[in-house]
């Protein structure tokens, strides 16, 4: 985010430096419109931020409810991330489960940037997947992420 902060600020100086103010006006302008730009930037960031870390912690809070559970992170295979209306990202979710009775997977998917940046977390329930069967389900961001985004498995729980 705060490299999304510093093209906000320059973009706002070029910007503020094309008005017909006079070179006085248009430097008190740029400066002003660049703390504007700043304090925007770093309000959206923190909002990301805010939200990026209630949604670690609602995952984390939802699985450690689990009592009695597998890992079972091995049962879980992740599809390409498509886009979704809104910017949201989705992910399909295939599981299979080698046991030979049926059981429900509580599965962490994290939506990282390319980077491996962590821009989002969910938990996909997949109820009642059968004795040595497989099913899908889709893991979907829980708000619109930009760029190019890869999903990977933080934790799976099989009960």
């Amino acid at each position: 985010m705060a490299r999304g902060a510093a093209v906000v600020v320059a973009a706002a100086a070029v910007l503020s430096g094309c008005s017909d103010g006079g070179a006085s006006g248009t430097a008190s302008q740029a400066a002003s419109a660049a703390t504007e730009a700043a304090s925007a930037a770093a309000s959206a960031a923190s909002e990301a931020g805010a939200a990026l870390a209630s949604a670690s912690a609602e995952a984390g809070r939802k699985l450690d409810q689990i009592k009695g559970g597998a890992h079972a992170k091995a049962d879980v295979k992740l599809g390409a991330v498509a886009d979704e209306s809104g910017g949201r990202k989705a992910a399909p979710v295939t599981v299979t489960n080698p046991t030979s009775e049926s059981h429900t997977y509580a599965v962490q998917v994290n939506f990282k940037d390319t980077k491996g940046n962590l821009l989002d977390t969910v938990v996909v329930t997949v109820s009642d997947v059968p004795g040595g069967g497989s099913k899908n389900a889709t893991a979907l961001s829980n708000r619109g992420l930009s760029g190019d985004a890869v999903t990977s498995v933080a934790r799976a729980v099989r009960y």
